[in-house]
């Protein structure tokens, strides 16, 4: 059997391995908190360290929510930096906020604006390291509060498939997740093979945040009286959620390529004839997809959403026209379902 130590290691090389990646810049999201400091110490132990032109940089985002608590993780880590020679760059919310504000992006709140802020941080330095990845430490055990969280609050397949490998950040930028195969259980017997310290967030034990309540209720109580393997469970399912969804994606996408068209002055039009028979999931992806290559914000659109738009592109004919969030409006003519803003019809 593998020692906590070469088990991690080869989670990791797996997901991570060095003859791919060996010759991109990276940078590493690192909280100091134990996921995310096992991830660099695994990191800088593999192959990836040590072949090509390829170099890891880290990356802290202070939210500045925990006043010196959040002050301490960040000289903490800036030591662990500094004692394993990594270069360091750390970013403040308001800083992200700044940039975001400029790009034009939608606002947020709560939660959400805190992850959009962290993100839109870890992209920037990304693209002006010339990284062409961004590697966070979300585990197996995240995996599973993410899809119960999901199911709790409704969702659809997609949702149900849970966090992937990886997604793209922006045009030059892919985010990956090399622990996503790892329990947080493989992470602790890591750090402790390799004596490693790390900070603990005192905020993850708020019970405020329903993340944590999941965490420290639901699930223990999931676990204890209905199902000792319902981890597993969920896992299983956001695998097989995830299968089925790329299958639904890539059909759908053959479609948004012939049917959707994108024109000037903020409208969609989406060529309805070649999705007359098709499954309604389908030709729900086919409108998800032209809503997003609007550009259009998604915080308020479901699917209900989806499902009007679908039934208007199945109609026969000429349809009701509807108005969707964000202002927002779909009006079917003959063989054509157009999508704009109220500034687009105007």
């Amino acid at each position: 059997m593998p020692s906590p130590q070469d088990h991690l290691q080869v989670l990791v090389e797996r997901a991570w391995p060095g003859d791919e990646w060996r010759d991109a810049h990276i940078v590493l999201a690192v909280s100091a908190g134990p996921d995310s400091v096992a991830l660099l110490r695994a990191t800088l132990a593999g192959k990836l360290c040590h072949v090509g032109r390829g170099r890891v940089h880290v990356a802290h985002f202070h939210h500045g929510l925990r006043g010196r608590e959040a002050d301490a993780d960040q000289a903490w880590l800036e030591l662990l930096c500094r004692r394993l020679e990594v270069p360091l760059t750390v970013g403040r919310a308001a800083d992200a906020a700044t940039l975001s504000t400029e790009r034009g992006d939608a606002p947020t709140t709560g939660e959400a604006a805190a992850r959009h802020a962290r993100y839109e941080f870890l992209r920037v330095t990304a693209e002006q390291l010339g990284a062409r990845y961004v590697a966070v430490a979300h585990t197996a055990d995240d995996q599973v509060e993410t899809v119960l969280h999901r199911i709790v609050r409704g969702t659809g397949l997609a949702g149900l498939a849970g966090m992937p490998f990886s997604r793209p950040l922006s045009p030059s930028v892919t985010l990956v997740r090399p622990l996503l195969a790892a329990r947080r259980r493989d992470v602790m017997q890591y750090l402790t093979a390799i004596g490693q310290d790390y900070r603990i967030d005192a905020s993850n034990e708020d019970r405020r945040f329903t993340r944590n309540r999941l965490r420290h209720e639901l699930l223990p109580m999931l676990r204890r009286r209905y199902n000792t393997e319902v981890d597993a469970a969920l896992l299983r399912l956001a695998s097989q959620a995830g299968e089925a969804q790329q299958w639904i994606a890539k059909r759908a996408a053959n479609f948004v390529e012939q049917c959707v068209v994108v024109e000037a002055g903020d409208l969609v039009r989406i060529d309805c004839a070649p999705l007359a028979g098709q499954p309604p999931l389908i030709v729900r992806e086919v409108c998800k997809a032209a809503w997003d290559r609007a550009r259009w914000p998604k915080q308020a659109a479901n699917f209900d959403v989806w499902r009007q738009l679908a039934e208007l592109v199945l109609a026969d004919g000429d349809a009701r026209a509807i108005t969707l969030p964000g202002q927002i409006r779909a009006i079917r003519h003959g063989n054509a379902l157009v999508l704009a803003s109220d500034r687009g019809f105007s």
